[in-house]
């Protein structure tokens, strides 16, 4: 009896079928910069250009994954969404120090390879990054039986951008008196998915198909509805000289332990909860976990995805991309109070 690779649960062939399936897609998010193909043991990435646009330029990295919202993929069977929602989970949060995201990195880890999942992944993501100018530059698809329980993912990214150091958003300038503004979320994004889960399908019952007439949806899409992808507007706003001072994408730990960080320590911040977006989904949650204000927004965004500080005289210049007022920024030790 013949004992290889296949017989301990990896498919070489599945490997080499993955890679012919993506190859086109990843390939269209080049830049003129990567001079690297898919198949390569590492990605290269022209700095000459960058050094010639910038003068003290700094690179700006960070990783995320997608959390158990994959597992609603998976409940669905649909994964072509859940590739858009790693770039944004990464690229959001380099924005926010004012980077551009220049590449991605991905890793896609399964119990054992299916080359039409992987696929549908990967087109949401190569989207995503052409969308945004992002270059998919090389990732890695791991194939663990024993690690991974049958037909599950994981998904996580490494995003490189640039910023001028000079330029760097770092709250430093926050004070007493400044706006906070905010573009929505669209729902859950990224985070809360474990309470999420429980909620919806232990607690409420529902299945992925169940259609809820407060959601305007079934569970299962108001679920895996993309996390937004603040790359654009907020990358033309610093091109308008508009003067963001701080800036903290809504994430795990909700509105109350996002803001905090990008704040100065003689600063807190107070949100009026009625300029706040009401999202149905939160409003459903909040009726089955019957948690109050804190808990909500310490564990959610409930409906704030990015925040950004400035002062009043940046407001009319702000007005095209059509942000929220929320709350404004006073005197205190980087707490955030709901008003």
């Amino acid at each position: 009896m013949i004992v290889d690779y296949e017989a301990a649960g990896v498919s070489i062939e599945a490997g080499n079928e993955t890679v012919r399936r993506i190859k086109k897609e990843v390939e269209s998010t080049f830049s003129p910069q990567v001079l690297t193909g898919i198949g390569s043991f590492g990605a290269m990435y022209d700095l000459k250009p960058l050094m010639q646009q910038y003068k003290h330029p700094v690179l700006v990295q960070s990783i995320d994954g997608v959390g158990t919202k994959i597992m609603i993929a998976k409940m669905m069977q649909k994964f072509d969404t859940i590739g858009m929602d790693l770039v944004s989970a990464t690229a959001n949060d380099i924005i926010v120090l004012g980077a551009k995201p220049l590449t991605l990195l991905d890793y896609i880890a399964n119990d054992r390879l299916k080359p039409e999942v992987v696929e549908q992944i990967i087109k949401g993501m190569a989207q995503a990054c052409r969308e945004n100018g992002i270059s998919l530059v090389g990732g890695e698809t791991a194939e663990m039986p024993g690690t991974y329980l049958p037909g599950e993912h994981d998904l996580a990214g490494v995003i490189t951008g640039v910023v001028e150091k000079d330029k760097a958003i770092l709250g430093k300038d926050i004070k007493a008196g400044d706006l906070v503004m905010a573009f929505p979320s669209s729902g859950l994004h990224t985070n809360g998915y474990s309470l999420a889960r429980k909620l919806m399908f232990e607690v409420g019952g529902y299945k992925v198909d169940t259609y809820l007439e407060q959601l305007g949806t079934t569970v299962g899409e108001a679920l895996l509805t993309p996390h937004i992808n603040y790359t654009r507007p907020i990358l033309q706003m610093l091109e308008q000289n508009i003067a963001i001072k701080g800036m903290a994408h809504i994430t795990g730990g909700g509105v109350l332990e996002n803001i905090p960080r990008v704040l100065p320590k003689n600063c807190a911040v107070e949100i009026k909860r009625n300029a706040c977006p009401v999202l149905p989904v939160f409003e459903v949650l909040r009726a089955l976990g019957h948690f109050d204000d804190h808990e909500a927004y310490r564990t959610f965004n409930m409906g704030i995805g990015m925040v950004m500080v400035v002062a009043e005289d940046q407001i009319d210049a702000m007005r095209a991309y059509h942000p929220l007022e929320i709350g404004r920024v006073i005197e205190g030790n980087q707490t955030v109070r709901l008003v």
